[in-house]
């Protein structure tokens, strides 16, 4: 099949990352697949905005800056309103995720295996480091994510709380997503199974920051995302999805079949000013 040159919209949310937002950027600009890049400002209060106006005037990355801290979830919406290419990838912010990996998870889509791809920190591949974590209740939350995910919906992912999701950019858009905070993650994993998407894995490697870097995260968020996957297993799909949507996802349900073509951007191009 006929692979496009330039397929992936990267959406960067960040709240205070000045100290290696830079880096991240770099990072992914000099990918050779060029990549769009969104850059969203979640109520960021140190330099961090000045950075994202820097590279938006010199480097044509789509900057979004967002007056309050609204959370992750918030910022991505913010930033998937300019996502125009056919696949879309959060990057965090900080170093912990390698953009140079983005091929991993492109692959499965390139060969026709999957539209829906998450990179695991748990698999392992010869090729793939093994990973470590620097706080074992962040691990084990992880794990307890994973179990409450793959039961509810009789699945068999290793990592739901990854940070690398790959998305069809229209299925992004159609989702109605609601969660503003770090639920976007169970959000999207418990609406994509809902929509009859399989969810394809790839290891890959991860270098976790401390609380001292600015790590985020926290244990209350593991039960937070545990009430999400409940939450979004539970509704009526009538009341999570409009009309159009549930008869697509029937139809994904019904089929095995990947179009050839990648997914149809059904909204359009999206003029960015």
């Amino acid at each position: 099949m006929r692979i496009m040159q330039r397929m992936l919209s990267v959406i960067i949310p960040a709240f205070n990352e000045e100290r290696t937002l830079a880096q991240v950027l770099d990072r992914v600009l000099a990918l050779p697949l060029r990549p769009q890049v969104i850059v969203v400002s979640d109520g960021s209060t140190d330099g961090t905005n000045d950075i994202i106006r820097d590279y938006q005037r010199n480097r044509g990355i789509t900057g979004v800056i967002c007056a309050v801290n609204g959370g992750k979830g918030a910022a991505i919406m913010a930033g998937l309103v300019h996502a125009t290419e056919p696949y879309t990838i959060i990057q965090d912010a900080d170093l912990e995720y390698s953009p140079e990996q983005f091929d991993l998870l492109l692959d499965p889509v390139k060969a026709g295996r999957a539209q829906v791809v998450y990179g695991s920190r748990n698999l392992r591949h010869p090729h793939v480091r093994e990973n470590h974590f620097h706080y074992i209740r962040f691990w084990l939350g992880g794990k307890v994510v994973t179990l409450a995910a793959n039961l509810l919906f009789g699945a068999h992912l290793t990592d739901e709380p990854t940070c690398y999701k790959l998305f069809p950019t229209p299925l992004l858009k159609e989702m109605n997503l609601q969660c503003r905070g770090f639920d976007f993650c169970p959000e999207v994993t418990a609406k994509a199974w809902r929509m009859g998407y399989r969810i394809h894995e790839v290891p890959i490697a991860y270098d976790p920051r401390d609380m001292s870097e600015g790590k985020k995260i926290r244990a209350w968020h593991g039960i937070e995302a545990i009430w999400v996957l409940l939450k979004y297993r539970l509704i009526p799909e009538e009341l999570l999805f409009t009309a159009p949507v549930r008869r697509a996802a029937k139809a994904v349900a019904a089929s095995d079949q990947i179009p050839a073509h990648g997914p149809s951007l059904r909204h359009g191009p999206i003029a960015i000013a």
